[in-house]
């Protein structure tokens, strides 16, 4: 009610047209991966970057397309909305080892038929060793097997997916047209010297870029033949009507520059829909969506082509679109991604390049849409900086109260220098947008992965600090060993012994991050991806090959929290008070505290030592201190595209971390600071469950004390909050203020809120039938309650309630 109130209400049909897809069973779709079996088995003979482009063009042309009655907008990915393709030249690994288990899953269920397990089969022996994953682990080197056998950097959606992590330049795409990137590949093409041994590969890639383009512009004029045939059937005049424009826009976008609203937003949704066609990757995002938008936006409304009701209607309707578009993972991988997301988000609010508020009325239109909908997809992001529209803020907030974790906030005042810092030019700085949770990028000019290469789980690699070396959960050996923490005498030997492990797994991580980006780069080059980001075309080369103006990338770094409580209950209990020796407490965490006098350990770990989110320097340093270590390491290898192209190469830190916080804690055994084994760890930087006692303003005290100027890759901090703390106007001008405090004066990175209260989650445990419409926030995104895994619900019902 609240949201009707507020924002106002869907119309008729779009809430008709939300029902219906929230209301569709997502199955495993075979017919994807038959068109592409085909396409490679004709092409074996041709380059690889060629057998892709050639894929594409075939599944393009050959795929089932569809217009639903209710949509304004056309395209779809699959046979029926929902549905998941399966993508072969990945993995079939996966998917015949579940075939008969998607529907028995605790969470993120998929359906499937007979049919669809018989044609997969029937592919199968084709791909067998002859995909990505095959020559992947084949080029593994042996001193990083123990690694891959363990799952500890979480390779498994690397393997099975492609990359993403980005936007495509749509500015770009909207005012040339595809039309536009086929002319300059062209000449190009045309320009180029075959004495030069380079451009054996450029031409190559030339061709494929023609390729895909034709391809791209012959699929919308499948929509755009289906969208005139169904008005020549329709019998309702408004309809019909509708039916003749779409199929006018069809034939024209992407192809041809848009010269309209609606045909901009069908332009980009083609973009959006066949790049997730062509590659699995998550996080493919919309980049900075009200600004390149509010030209064509503001063109329509000036000369009387469309009125703010008909672009809010279209918005909500390219919303409910983006929903449509899904992703099977393996179970090992829904683990850490779990409830389905895809990341797609859109960034709106920041500053223009001229360092102006760049809030405009499309922004404001593009909150009211996303309130409208009230669905995980898109990801909203709202980029703040000191001089944001106030009362842009305010409908920002009243966008958070409706509880289904939108808009997160990014911060200006501290992206922007970090960015400029690293090398990027400010124009492009100030042109930054978030990129699937909280990472950030330039959109359009950045390479794959942003972040999430790989993880490191702090907490497991203290514990195999603390052990000599062996990793406590699975008793194989993982680095070389610096003594037994019983043997440590002093806080310094525990504090060495880490440096030297984590310095090594950093290391390890970037050997097995190495062997997969080259595996992908040499398999699996995505050709379209590639075209769309500046300056591959210019340069002759795909994202992988180093063809992006820009290159930084980013792992991920689990457990910042109980890190910090560990460290400090150690140093405080152990080494200090003396309350507890060294041997008591390494026995204590071997027996996960079972027996009644460890359970009395715990129980001193937990109350008696401080803990990380209430603004106390004696456990926020710790972490600082052990995290300065991984960050100084991971400075000393730069990625495979260094050097050949992109301003940076290198890599950085990054906290967001999705849901891996739930997968990463099933691995790691009890930990120092009272957490059992196999319990989640601590999610993003946020603070571990409960711990942060002294409110809100602590706990935005102890995340600005992270070395946040080098962890660019996302510094995540979800907080939550009861909807009867956001129920007055007082308050809700407090909750401003305090992110006001935190992005201005703490310079934090980024905060998103939960507004939800623990009797609702666990209401909706017990009865899911009358939450049917319940999102939370997960980590960096949102997910519909009912398909979390248990484990995964859990963990968000035990996360802290602040108080105002």
């Amino acid at each position: 009610m609240e949201n009707e109130l507020h924002f106002g209400a869907l119309t008729e049909r779009m809430k008709s047209f939300r029902e219906e897809v929230l209301e569709e069973k997502p199955y495993i779709d075979a017919q994807r991966a038959i068109l592409a079996t085909e396409a490679y088995r004709k092409n074996q003979n041709q380059p690889r970057v060629l057998v892709r482009a050639l894929m594409l063009k075939k599944i393009l042309e050959g795929m089932t397309i569809y217009i639903e009655e209710k949509t304004l907008i056309a395209g779809n990915q699959a046979t029926k909305n929902k549905n998941a393709s399966v993508f072969p030249e990945y993995t079939m690994e996966f998917i015949l080892k579940e075939l008969d288990l998607f529907e028995k899953r605790d969470g993120d269920v998929f359906y499937i038929t007979e049919e669809t397990k018989k044609q997969l089969r029937d592919i199968a022996p084709f791909w067998e060793n002859n995909n990505l994953r095959a020559r992947g682990e084949a080029l593994l080197p042996e001193e990083v097997s123990v690694f891959m056998e363990t799952g500890v950097f979480g390779m498994e959606g690397k393997l099975n997916a492609g990359d993403a992590h980005l936007a495509v330049n749509y500015a770009k795409i909207l005012s040339d047209g595809l039309k536009g990137y086929e002319e300059r590949t062209k000449a190009l093409q045309d320009a180029l010297d075959f004495t030069d041994p380079e451009s054996v590969d450029k031409n190559s890639f030339y061709k494929a870029v023609l390729i895909v383009i034709e391809a791209v512009h012959n699929f919308a004029l499948r929509y755009s033949e289906l969208a005139m045939k169904l008005a020549i059937q329709e019998t309702n005049a408004q309809r019909k009507a509708e039916l003749e424009e779409m199929s006018r826009i069809c034939a024209k976008v992407p192809y041809e520059p848009a010269a309209s609203f609606r045909e901009a937003v069908q332009s980009v949704w083609f973009i959006q829909l066949i790049l997730q066609i062509e590659s699995n990757g998550h996080s493919l995002s919309y980049g900075r969506f009200d600004q390149y938008m509010y030209p064509y936006y503001m063109r329509d409304m000036k000369e009387g082509r469309t009125t703010q009701e008909e672009a809010l209607e279209i918005l909500t309707c390219l919303w409910i679109k983006t929903l449509t578009i899904n992703k099977v993972r393996s179970q090992a991988h829904t683990l850490s991604s779990a409830g389905s997301p895809m990341y797609q988000n859109v960034t709106i609010g920041g500053q223009t390049s001229q360092k102006e508020d760049a809030v405009n009325e499309l922004s404001f239109l593009v909150l009211k849409s996303v309130a409208q909908t009230r669905l995980t997809q898109p990801n909203l992001t709202v980029r703040y900086h000191k001089n944001l529209n106030k009362d842009f803020f305010d409908e920002c907030i009243e966008v958070m109260k409706l509880g289904f974790g939108m808009p997160a906030l990014n911060n200006d005042e501290i992206i922007i220098p970090s960015f400029i810092n690293w090398g990027v030019r400010e124009a492009d700085a100030y042109n930054y947008s978030a990129i699937g949770c909280v990472e950030t990028a330039v959109p359009g000019k950045w390479g794959y992965r942003c972040t999430g290469m790989s993880y490191i789980n702090f907490p497991r690699v203290l514990l195999c600090a603390m052990n000599n070396g062996v990793d406590l959960t699975s008793g194989k050996r993982f680095t070389k060993g610096c003594g037994e923490f019983k043997d440590m005498e002093t806080y310094e030997d525990l504090l060495t012994a880490w440096d030297k492990t984590v310095r090594e797994m950093t290391r390890y991580s970037v050997i097995v991050e190495n062997v997969i980006d080259k595996a992908s780069e040499r398999d699996v080059p995505d050709v379209l991806c590639s075209a769309l980001t500046d300056d591959c075309i210019g340069r002759g080369r795909t994202i992988k090959e180093g063809g992006a103006v820009y290159d930084f990338i980013s792992g991920l770094q689990v457990g910042i929290a109980n890190m910090a409580d560990c460290l400090a209950a150690i140093k405080k209990l152990v080494y200090e008070d003396k309350k507890i020796t060294r041997e008591q407490l390494w026995n204590a965490i071997l027996d996960d505290f079972q027996s009644p006098e460890n359970r009395k350990i715990q129980e001193m770990l937990i109350n008696e030592a401080p803990k990380y989110g209430n603004d106390n320097d004696y456990v926020d340093q710790l972490v600082v201190e052990a995290y300065d270590s991984y960050l100084e390491e991971i400075k000393k290898y730069p990625n495979t595209r260094y050097q050949r192209g992109p301003i940076g190469g290198i890599r950085y830190g990054g906290t967001s971390s999705i849901s891996a916080n739930v997968g990463q804690g099933m691995g790691t055994m009890a930990t120092p600071d009272g957490r059992n084994a196999y319990e989640p760890l601590a999610e993003g930087c946020s603070p571990a469950h409960n711990a942060d006692k002294n409110g809100p303003t602590a706990v935005f005290k102890t995340v600005s004390k992270l070395p946040t100027e080098k962890i660019t890759g996302g510094v995540l901090l979800n907080q939550k909050m009861t909807p009867l703390m956001l129920s007055t106007e007082e308050n809700k001008q407090k909750l401003e203020m305090l992110i006001r405090t935190f992005f201005n004066r703490l310079h934090g990175y980024h905060v998103q809120y939960n507004i939800v209260s623990r009797e609702t989650l666990l209401d909706a445990q017990i009865h899911p039938e009358d939450h049917k419409d319940l999102i939370v926030r997960v980590a960096g995104y949102s997910a519909f309650f009912n398909v979390l895994s248990r484990k995964t619900q859990d963990d968000i019902i035990e996360r802290t309630e602040q108080a105002l």
